[in-house]
C-alpha cells in the first residue's frame, strides 16, 4: 500500500507585500485505493496545497513534512516527485507547441519506466484510453492542449493519468469548466483508474457536482489554510446545502 502522510505543513509565498502565509499546519493521510475530497471557498489554499506537493517554486514550505511511502518528497525534484507515483492534473492545463500528444505521452512514460514501451502495445493502450474519454483519434498529433476545448484538455490529464499509472494523484478542480457531459466523461476515467491501479486520489474541488460522480470515502473542508472540518461523502451533501458560511463567519478552526 502506498501511503502520501502530510504533517503539519506551513506554506507561504512572496507577494508585493511581503511573505504571505498560506497553509498553516495541514495534517492529512491519503493511501492507495482512497479518494479524498478538499473542499472550501475561493482562496482557501486549496490549489496551493496541491502545487506544494507537485513541487511548485513559487510555493515556500516554511515547516512541516511530506512523505512518500517514508521518503521524503520536498527533498525530490519536480520531476523526482513524478517517477516516485506523485501525479498533478492542473486547473488549466499547459499548451506545448511543438509537441504532439502522441510524443509527449510515450517520453513522459519511457521516462517513469526507464524504457520506452513497446510500440504494438502501447499504440493499443493509447488508442483504448481515448476512445473511453471520447478523444478522436486524430488528437495523438496534435499539438499538446494547442487549441483544445476546455473539456478536451481535461479529458487529456485523465488520458494521462490513465497511461503513466501513478501511485497518488492530486486533482486540481478538474471539474473547472466541464459541461455535464464531459463530467461524466472525466468521472468515469477517473474511477476507471482507481479501480483497475488503486490509485490513491486527492480531488480539489469548490463544487459538490463532480462528487456526484466520483464518491469520495473522505471530505476536508479547507478554511484559510486549514482542514476546518471532516467527515465522509455526507459533509459534501451538507456542504451543498449549506455552504461555507458556517466556517467563514467566525466559526472556530481547527
Amino acid at each position: 500500500m502506498t501511503s502520501l502522510i502530510i504533517r503539519d505543513l506551513h506554506v507561504s509565498i512572496e507577494t508585493d507585500q511581503g511573505t504571505t502565509p498560506i497553509l498553516r499546519g495541514v495534517d492529512l493521510t491519503i493511501n492507495s485505493g482512497e479518494i479524498h475530497a478538499i473542499m472550501g471557498p475561493n482562496g482557501s489554499g486549496k490549489s496551493t496545497l496541491a502545487y506544494t506537493i507537485a513541487g511548485h517554486p513559487r510555493y515556500t514550505v516554511d515547516s512541516g513534512s511530506i512523505t512518500l511511502d517514508g521518503e521524503d518528497v520536498l527533498a525530490m525534484s519536480v520531476d523526482e516527485r513524478a517517477k516516485a507515483g506523485l501525479f498533478l492534473a492542473m486547473q488549466y492545463p499547459v499548451e506545448i507547441p511543438g509537441v504532439t500528444v502522441s510524443n509527449f505521452l510515450r517520453t513522459a512514460k519511457t521516462a517513469l519506466d526507464g524504457q520506452a514501451p513497446p510500440l504494438r502495445s502501447w499504440v493499443k493502450d493509447l488508442k483504448t484510453s481515448m476512445e473511453a474519454l471520447r478523444m478522436d483519434a486524430g488528437f495523438t498529433e496534435r499539438n499538446v492542449n494547442e487549441g483544445f476545448s476546455g473539456g478536451e484538455k481535461k479529458r487529456h490529464e485523465i488520458v494521462q493519468l490513465e497511461l503513466l499509472k501513478p501511485k497518488i494523484a492530486v486533482l486540481d478542480e478538474t471539474d473547472s469548466g466541464l459541461d455535464v457531459d464531459a463530467l461524466k466523461i472525466v468521472s468515469e476515467g477517473v474511477n476507471r483508474v482507481k479501480d483497475n491501479t488503486d490509485l490513491g486520489v486527492l480531488l480539489i474541488t469548490h463544487y459538490t457536482r463532480i462528487l456526484r460522480y466520483i464518491t469520495p470515502d473522505f471530505v476536508h473542508v479547507f478554511v484559510e489554510g486549514r482542514i476546518a472540518e471532516q467527515g465522509g461523502a455526507e459533509l459534501a451533501e451538507r456542504l451543498e446545502n449549506e455552504g461555507y458560511d458556517r466556517y467563514t463567519a467566525g466559526a472556530p478552526v481547527h
